[in-house]
């Protein structure tokens, strides 16, 4: 509601305070149309990113009674518990002023200075909302408003016998990845919620949300998917899943973004894409493998049965040992079969008799897309053979790299006159499990290092499990790799397919020792 102010002077005293009385109530309304616009009214410092908006709607969701199970999976340090374990339970109170608020943390202390935040603002704000501290009601840790409603602050697993709940806000329940990789420590906050946190909740009114950064497959949000499902597929919790880079694996984006695109963060503007993609690309340059793909991505992997283990990942990487390239490849696992992520995959067999993966330049891409990086990648690293699994495609895979060679050469991008690389064409005769396991075996014998870190492909070899219904690319490009350069690891993996004949005796150049069935 506006009121003008040349509207005001032909008014009564009376009746300019009764119209500024009603802006004012409808401004305290407007301000109460989710948590977000809340907090954005009433504190200048808040700084309104897109993400907040999708988290408040969702929020605004649970107080209207639409959802009544609420999950947000975010990085850590984006503002989420801030707008949903502060300014959520205070918006909150403002609406429902008789309702019992419990915000539990992996500690006291930090619940605490959740209940702490959110009393401040009672006292701040509150009077706008008729919202007022009881008096006497002095502990920091549980206290109430004159309405009857208040907030309890206590860590998980304790805390909350004899109070009420109408909103239970579970924040960061796991305390680091220790905390969360205990099986014991796992059981006892799933048994707390189960036994003691749910019991708590009212028939008349009560809801829950949940905010973390994911550890485990069988964390806290692990459990309560597996145990109640997503609303999309009939179940019972509402999923707002964030991750640092948007990926389509996860389903359709909250915030409409496309594959590759950051998340905003609170200090950097969210139209300096370019110091976003860097913010989240240094996480993901400094964080193992596991990490990135769980706190940062919302995705974490069970370890249990993996190819190869973190540690051992780990040892493999070697950027100093002086060696000399033997043989140069480049191993090529096309997209298709119901995947989209074409694996490539360059490296070389040293003169220590060792594989060194350099580069990994997988990425989702068409045949054109994957077989010109291949060609670049060949190119700039000298190699002598392209390795290409085609299972699926078979001679167009060949003719792929074929025609692609000769476009960057018609580009200039690889001069006219260079010789393309060999192209050997390899088929699989094996599961994927059969043909990745000598080549895990082999980097356990120290046969395979890496010149560098590359958390995509190492994130595949520690996590992906034969059970998995996706398909490796970058797994089975390195296999390929590994095969093509160390032949006598294959053991009858796969076998090299005679190379078709190029169309108008053009093309690549014989591929003689590796058109061989090896194995």
């Amino acid at each position: 509601m506006t009121v003008a102010v040349d509207e005001l002077e032909h008014l009564d005293d009376a009746e300019v305070y009764r119209q500024l009385e009603a802006a004012r109530r409808a401004m305290s309304a407007d301000l109460l149309a989710d948590p977000v616009t809340l907090a954005r009214g009433l504190d200048r410092r808040f700084r309104m990113r897109p993400h907040f908006a999708v988290i408040g709607e969702a929020l605004a969701e649970v107080g209207r009674g639409e959802v009544d199970r609420l999950l947000v999976l975010t990085p850590p340090q984006v503002g989420k518990s801030t707008t949903v374990a502060e300014w959520f339970p205070f918006w909150w109170l403002c609406t429902f002023p008789m309702d019992k608020v419990a915000v539990t943390s992996y500690g006291d202390d930090l619940a605490l200075r959740r209940g702490k935040r959110i009393r401040g603002y009672v006292e701040e704000y509150g009077d706008e909302w008729d919202l007022r501290m009881k008096p006497g009601s002095g502990a920091m840790q549980d206290w109430e408003v004159t309405a009857g409603g208040g907030v309890r602050s206590v860590s998980v697993g304790k805390g909350l016998t004899g109070f009420d709940v109408n909103l239970l806000i579970v924040d960061d329940p796991h305390k680091d990845r220790a905390d969360a990789e205990s099986e014991a420590a796992r059981n006892a906050l799933h048994d707390w919620y189960s036994s003691a946190a749910l019991t708590r909740l009212q028939p008349d009114r009560s809801a829950v949300v949940a905010i973390q950064t994911r550890w485990h497959p069988d964390d806290f949000a692990g459990r309560r998917l597996e145990e109640e499902g997503r609303i999309e597929d009939g179940g019972r919790w509402k999923v707002v899943h964030l991750p640092a880079v948007a990926d389509p694996k996860f389903g359709p984006d909250p915030l409409g973004r496309e594959r590759g695109e950051p998340l905003p963060h609170p200090k950097i503007p969210t139209r300096d894409v370019a110091r976003l993609r860097g913010w989240w690309a240094q996480k993901k340059a400094t964080s193992i493998v596991r990490d990135w793909h769980a706190l940062y991505q919302g995705d974490p992997q069970p370890a249990e049965g993996a190819l190869v283990s973190e540690d051992l990942l780990r040892l493999l990487r070697d950027t100093t040992t002086p060696v000399e390239p033997q043989k140069i490849a480049v191993a090529i696992d096309p997209s298709g079969g119901g995947r989209d992520v074409a694996g490539v995959i360059g490296g070389f067999l040293g003169d220590d008799d060792r594989v060194w993966i350099t580069d990994d330049v997988s990425a989702p891409m068409s045949s054109a897309e994957w077989s010109t990086a291949a060609c670049r990648l060949a190119h700039r690293t000298n190699a002598s053979v392209i390795y290409v699994e085609w299972n699926f495609g078979r001679d167009m895979c060949v003719l792929a790299i074929q025609t692609s060679w000769e476009a960057l050469q018609r580009d200039g991008e690889i001069p006219k006159g260079t010789l393309m690389p060999a192209i050997a064409p390899v088929r699989a005769k094996q599961g994927k499990l059969l043909r990745a396991e000598p080549i895990a075996q082999q980097m356990v014998q120290d046969k395979v290092r890496f010149r560098g870190v590359f958390t995509d492909m190492e994130r595949e070899w520690s996590t992906w499990q034969s059970t998995d219904p996706d398909s490796p690319g970058r797994i089975d490009a390195s296999c390929i790799l590994v095969y093509g350069l160390i032949p006598d690891a294959n053991q009858g993996a796969i076998a090299h397919s005679p190379l078709p004949k190029a169309p108008n005796g053009g093309g690549a150049r014989a591929a003689s020792p590796y058109t061989r069935r090896v194995g």
